[in-house]
């Protein structure tokens, strides 16, 4: 079939078959009796999928566009076979029943073939939800494994001319072109089109050429259970081409999808080169074919939903088709294929220009301030980052020091030009340096060129280009006089003086360069630094100095020295080295709301915290069997919250080694052993407390490694427990004949421990009078009441300070962490004066950190921020206002089962069924990550891991609250 036969033929519409005519060729066809045929979408062929009379998928009947010959399709199933047996990867095998022919030609005019392809359960990738990065790896895998597994395969099926090859991208656009009717979108398309193609031809020669899939998108893609692509269907654009395009197809198809920026497809790329390793060539090639891609796919389906306006799947394809367009053609190719390479090793830093003569004369870095504007800089203490003319102000005050010039560092994240509530990464990265010079100093050419002046908003601009780059200066400068005859200037030439702050950006030589910005997203910062180099070296200064480490580089340093068993949440994690109030930066600049981080109720980095430590630091620190101050002040302020006889205090350095010491001192002052708790709870890692931790989530053996000493009660889980609703009251008097069976036993139990609020699970609060029964049942036995409010404690639940209040029970022994120190190692035990007596049978206790001036300053300074700055009721309206917030989404999202929980210690539970309950664990984890991406840190909570544990700092905003909604009812519509 000659090229010019193609476009001809490729305008047919799809095979216009009914379903009653495709249930006719199936059975006289093929032989299928009594199949049922439901219609697939399908840009080109006619596609059914065929069932039984009990609903079982028989097959898929498709019938080709007459555009395609017998041979051809007995290509595409010859090429299944092969990509399965080699790799085995599921694929749609054609399986035509025995005594029929496998390509079946229907009589008509003209000829159409039909065959019957294995059906491939699971579902695809297709639609516009986000695809996360294991889904988009996934694919990219699958693209490398075809394309391995048909590298050495051959066949005369597959000798054709495709509109779909994208070695005749070009053409294709332009026989095209007249069907897109917009002239910007026309434009835009030609042009993009037209350069990405100098950029394929500039390496073409060195493009392996095999047969491809041609079409492996996230609608030619079967999950699997785990929902990951793993096997493929549709060969209809099996070709000979560029190898590389099977990856560019593969790319292309993530941009449709919400979310799909250039840099969301990366991930594919990465898998699809560790299965089959990319060329330097391909590497150059593959981002302008994902822009020649997008190009045909507009071109192409306007063609075709002209030629066959009735096709509803070509149609509904438009919208989705120009945006991989947008998205392709965002970045230039240059930056993308920089960044691509640097993804897999293959790039190092650009090389600064040796200048003849200094841009600037007469400085040393002896006489210069290099200002620290990164995420670890002390000059962002404070929140000072986020203060308008942060740059300017440290730049002045560097400059009355006496320094001859301040400037910034090329390429160091700038943390000033990032902010809050950000779902997307701030542009942080510098693609050139800003200087402020405490004298006007004289500008000189540093290399022979062409010199430009202009003058914008900002002020004057001065570009200087020659064979070694371009640098440009623009801000606060007087231009010189511009050489009549073309501009042209040798080194050392006087080019003006600049007065004040200016812009200084090197650029790499070469034609056709996009323009680079003055800042870039860190995730596109390594390909447009590829295009600049340091301006350090025009100054006669030292180039910056090597970035941070990166998050993956210090993940795999950790794996080497941390023991694997402490965890750190999320697949890929940020590096975090900042906290501000109620947000996270990591060293990229951007920042996350923190809607975890209960220990941090004051929130991160409080100014005044930070000094009180320190101060005491200055002073003094050591333990507690010293006689200081602090130790007793916040000792009476503690035991003065708690009612009588609740007066004398232990301070401790954790909540487990608080909670340890609340079982000691019950052990001590009652004689016994045993202990009662309640299921599915966590109290913590010690040997004690992990022995009475019940909950699966933080120990999958807790139940099956209990020792005999330590008895359960049921959940009193009033949502998903036995008892529901109103007749969770039946949880108390369940529980109480627990204990009175244990204590007939000869078990009676020296205490029961209990969360006041059920953190673990998700913050659910205890049936009325719950605590009060039991409490009144283990001391009728002889034992103690501990109430566990280690992190519900101080005020979260914004309607009592201590969650135990809202049974109105008053506890023999209260263990409280977290909140206490605001991060700082500090705990407490308060509790009676004769139980605290009791424990001098088992020696003397003291805590080195928990007792020790510098915590005890904490503890009292956290107290005092408490109060004054009205955090218990700030979690109390806050937090009514996510609640309500978060039902009226309940109704618009049936995952979303309930809200559990009291002020900022909520627990919102997620479930596939409304009545079966059915834990949604995948979509949990899945929403976090997601979360995580749009800038707000949440993670699962409870045993079945289905539940969103929020309890940010209590200082978060309204403004907050609301981002983090925001954010949560974007991911229930787009998808996780």
């Amino acid at each position: 079939m000659t090229s010019f036969d193609f476009f001809r033929t490729a305008e047919l519409p799809v095979p216009a078959v009914t379903a009653e005519q495709a249930e006719a060729v199936a059975r006289d066809g093929f032989g299928v009796e009594n199949a049922s045929a439901v219609p697939l979408g399908s840009q080109q062929d006619a596609n059914f999928l065929l069932r039984d009379r009990s609903g079982e998928p028989l097959g898929v009947l498709k019938i080709a566009n007459p555009a395609f010959s017998r041979p051809e399709l007995e290509a595409q199933d010859a090429a299944a076979a092969v990509v399965a047996a080699a790799e085995g990867i599921r694929t749609a095998a054609n399986i035509a029943p025995t005594g029929t022919t496998p390509v079946l030609e229907i009589a008509s005019s003209p000829a159409l073939f039909a065959r019957i392809l294995r059906f491939l359960p699971g579902g695809n990738l297709g639609g516009d939800r986000y695809l996360g990065p294991r889904r988009v790896a996934a694919l990219g895998d699958l693209a490398g494994r075809t394309c391995r597994a048909l590298a050495g395969f051959d066949h005369p099926g597959v000798d054709r001319v495709l509109q779909w090859d994208l070695r005749h991208a070009p053409r294709t656009v332009a026989v095209l072109a007249g069907h897109v009717t917009d002239p910007h979108r026309r434009h835009a398309i030609e042009s993009a089109a037209g350069a990405a193609w100098r950029s394929v031809s500039a390496v073409a020669d060195d493009l392996p050429v095999q047969v491809i899939h041609g079409d492996l998108t996230d609608d030619n893609v079967v999950c699997g259970a785990d929902g990951l692509p793993d096997g493929v269907i549709d060969f209809g654009d099996l070709t000979r081409s560029w190898a590389v395009a099977e990856l560019a197809v593969a790319v292309s198809a993530v941009l449709r999808h919400e979310g799909g920026e250039p840099a969301a497809a990366l991930p594919a790329v990465a898998a699809f080169n560790a299965v089959r390793p990319l060329s330097r060539a391909e590497i150059e090639a593959l981002w302008p074919l994902v822009v020649l891609r997008a190009a045909v796919l507009v071109v192409s389906g306007l063609q075709q939903s002209a030629v066959d306006a009735d096709n509803a799947y070509a149609t509904a394809a438009l919208d989705h088709e120009w945006r991989i367009f947008e998205r392709a053609s965002s970045i230039p190719v240059e930056v993308m294929s920089a960044q691509i390479a640097h993804l897999l090793g293959m790039s190092g830093p650009s090389a600064a220009p040796r200048p003849d003569t200094a841009l600037i004369g007469g400085l040393c870095s002896d006489t210069v301030v290099r200002l620290d504007l990164s995420v670890e800089s002390e000059t962002a203490d404070g929140g000072a980052w986020l203060a308008e003319g942060r740059e300017d102000q440290l730049a002045r005050a560097a400059l009355a020091g006496g320094a001859a010039a301040a400037v910034t560092a090329f390429g160091q994240i700038r943390l000033t030009r990032s902010g809050l509530r950000l779902p997307e990464s701030p542009a942080t990265v510098p693609t050139g340096i800003r200087l402020w010079p405490a004298t006007a100093m004289r500008l000189t050419a540093p290399w022979p060129g062409v010199v430009e002046a202009s003058s914008t908003g900002g002020g004057a601009v001065l570009t200087l280009t020659g064979t070694a780059g371009t640098v440009e200066v623009r801000g606060e400068l007087t231009p010189g006089e511009i050489p009549a005859r073309g501009g042209e200037v040798g080194a050392g030439a006087l080019l003006g003086t600049v007065d004040g702050p200016v812009w200084i950006q090197c650029r790499r030589p070469g034609p056709g360069l996009p323009e680079i910005p003055d800042l870039v997203r860190p995730e596109y910062g390594a390909g447009w630094l590829s295009l600049a180099a340091d301006p350090a070296g025009l100054l006669g200064l030292a180039p910056a100095g090597a970035g941070t480490e990166d998050a993956t580089a210090l993940r795999r340093r950790r794996s080497r020295s941390f023991a694997a068993v402490q965890e750190h949440y999320y697949a890929d994690p940020p590096r975090i080295e900042r906290g501000w109030r109620e947000h996270l930066i990591d060293t990229d600049g951007r920042s996350y709301l923190d809607m975890v981080n209960n220990v941090a109720i004051a929130g991160h980095g409080h100014p005044e915290l930070a000094e009180a430590a320190a101060r005491q630091w200055r002073r003094l620190n050591t333990n507690s069997r010293f006689n200081y101050a602090a130790v007793v002040a916040l000792s009476e302020r503690l035991a003065a919250t708690l009612p009588e006889p609740l007066d004398t205090v232990f301070l401790v350095n954790s909540g487990s080694e608080a909670d340890d010491l609340a079982l000691r001192l019950a052990m001590a002052a009652t004689g016994r052993h045993d202990v009662v708790a309640v299921a599915e709870a966590y109290h913590g890692w010690t040997y004690a407390t992990d022995a009475i931790s019940t909950s699966v989530a933080d120990n999958p053996n807790a139940l099956s490694t209990r020792p005999p000493w330590v008895h359960t009660v049921p959940s009193p889980n009033a949502y998903r427990g036995e008892h529901r609703g109103p007749e969770s009251v039946r949880y108390a008097p369940e529980a109480v004949a627990i204990i009175d069976e244990l204590a007939a036993q000869g078990h009676p139990p020296a205490a029961f421990i209990c969360e006041p609020f059920y953190g673990n699970a998700g913050g659910m609060a205890l049936p009325d009078g719950y605590l009060r029964a039991l409490y009144a049942a283990v001391r009728r036995l002889g034992g103690l009441a501990i109430a566990d409010e280690v992190q519900v404690g101080y005020g979260r639940t914004g309607r009592w300070f201590w969650a135990l209040e809202q049974q109105g029970v008053v506890p023999d022994i209260v263990c409280v962490a977290k909140a206490m120190g605001n991060g700082q190692p500090l705990g407490a035990v308060i509790t009676t004066r004769a139980i605290a007596d009791a424990y001098r049978g088992q020696g003397y206790f003291f805590s080195s950190a928990g007792g020790s001036p510098v915590s005890c300053v904490v503890g009292l300074t956290v107290l005092d921020i408490l109060e004054r700055e009205r955090l218990q009721q700030n979690a109390l309206a806050v937090g009514d206002h996510l609640t309500a917030r978060i039902g009226a989404m309940a109704r618009r999202h049936p995952l979303i089962g309930t809200v559990h929980g009291s002020g900022l210690y909520l627990g919102v539970e997620l479930v596939r069924d409304p009545v079966t309950l059915e834990p949604a664990v995948a979509e949990t984890a899945g929403i976090c990550e997601r979360m995580r991406e749009l800038g707000v840190i949440v993670q699962p909570t409870g045993d079945r891991q289905n539940v969103l544990k929020i309890k940010p700092p209590m200082c978060i905003t309204r403004d907050s609250a609301d981002f983090f909604l925001e954010m949560l009812e974007r991911v229930l519509r787009t998808g996780w």
